[in-house]
């Protein structure tokens, strides 16, 4: 072995090394997935949707077990709306006393913090120590307009996307904060975000640029100037959740039965998984990544 060879073995080696070094670590950090879970959807018309799908999902991932827990709807509602429904109307509450749920999912709005995401916690861990919380971080209503009333659902094709950018990065912001400083009070992490809104807003980068199968407008993904859902969003939307609460990646599951219809949904849904699957896994907060709080 000459000389130049002696210095580059050493260092290939050093490299290899670290290379192990770091998937070892990668590993050691990396949250396993989770077992079938009671899952309880709470939220509004940007949220509510999920639970159907993630049955059937779970169904395609072969967890036999899953159980939606049950459903509370409020329309344009933050958390807190829902906490202060009347016992006899508030099914969440009945759920998490009842110890019935493994999984809380919850919608808040714009308005954050939202007390009512700490007080369905604390009252959830107290029926149920492993509970986890799930909240949803959605995309801005009306694009984050200043003028919500004279939006309208055309314009969703002129907004700025650095502009929903900054508007979804400060909300995602504020909810972080919240559940940051929630589960510093509690002691342990177990409250997570889903950053469905920057799964969203990736999307619509790749609409914008002509890379999202069988999708040509924002409009494709919004049925008003609010911004509710049409399938393709709804499924990632979907993605997100179902990443967030079972830990395991939605790339390969089949085309779901409500995109079936769409003659663009094989060649979408993979793409839509590949982006939820990639909110998630960046998201510090999401507990899929493993990442540092």
């Amino acid at each position: 072995m000459n000389f130049r060879h002696r210095l580059i073995a050493p260092s290939l080696a050093a490299l290899l090394l670290l290379a192990a070094l770091s998937a070892a670590r990668a590993a050691e950090l990396e949250l396993p997935p989770v077992p079938g879970q009671r899952v309880f959807v709470a939220g509004h018309s940007f949220h509510i949707f999920v639970a159907a799908p993630l049955a059937e999902f779970a169904r395609d991932a072969g967890i036999t077990d899953h159980r939606t827990a049950g459903t509370q709807m409020i329309g344009g509602s933050r958390t807190l709306q829902h906490w202060n429904l009347p016992d006899d109307k508030n099914k969440a509450k009945a759920a998490l006393r009842a110890g019935e749920v493994d999984v809380l999912t919850l919608s808040p709005h714009l308005l954050i913090p939202d007390e009512g995401i700490d007080n369905f916690t604390k009252l959830g861990l107290e029926k149920n120590p492993k509970l986890r919380v799930l909240v949803q971080g959605s995309w801005l209503p009306w694009d984050g307009s200043a003028n919500p009333k004279t939006f309208t659902t055309e314009q969703h094709n002129q907004t700025s996307l650095a502009q929903l950018r900054a508007g979804q990065s400060e909300w995602d912001r504020k909810i972080s904060a919240q559940i940051r400083a929630l589960n510093q009070a509690i002691g342990r992490d177990a409250v997570f975000v889903v950053p469905a809104g920057t799964a969203v807003l990736a999307l619509r980068e790749h609409i914008a640029t002509g890379t999202a199968p069988g999708l040509t407008r924002q409009t494709d993904l919004f049925r008003d100037p609010i911004g509710h859902a049409t399938p393709p969003l709804q499924a990632i939307v979907c993605y997100c959740n179902y990443a967030a609460i079972y830990r395991r990646s939605p790339v390969g599951l089949p085309v779901p039965s409500f995109l079936k219809n769409l003659p663009q949904a094989a060649a979408l849904t993979p793409l839509l998984q590949k982006l939820a699957w990639d909110a998630l896994t960046a998201h510090p907060l999401s507990g899929v990544s493993g990442t540092v709080k």
